[in-house]
């Protein structure tokens, strides 16, 4: 069986100490090219589902990491 990542979100600290967050996976407009009929629309709407709930717990930990990551002086 093959497999790939639809959609993906990590927490990652590179070699700085910097923590980040990461959002990836596969755009919509693509989906076709690996899934037809019925899974295509199941594909679509886990992709839709999932970014609701990922891009802004996305958007909101940036923030809160920008803020974090920035040293004061």
């Amino acid at each position: 069986m093959k497999e790939g990542n639809l959609i993906g979100f990590k927490v990652v600290v590179n070699s700085s100490g910097i923590v980040m967050t990461e959002m990836s996976g596969v755009p919509e407009e693509d989906l076709h090219k690996v899934f037809k009929g019925d899974d295509l629309q199941l594909m679509r709407k886990l992709l839709k589902l999932c970014s609701e709930k990922l891009e802004p717990l996305h958007s909101y930990l940036e923030l809160e990491l920008e803020a974090l990551n920035h040293p004061t002086t």
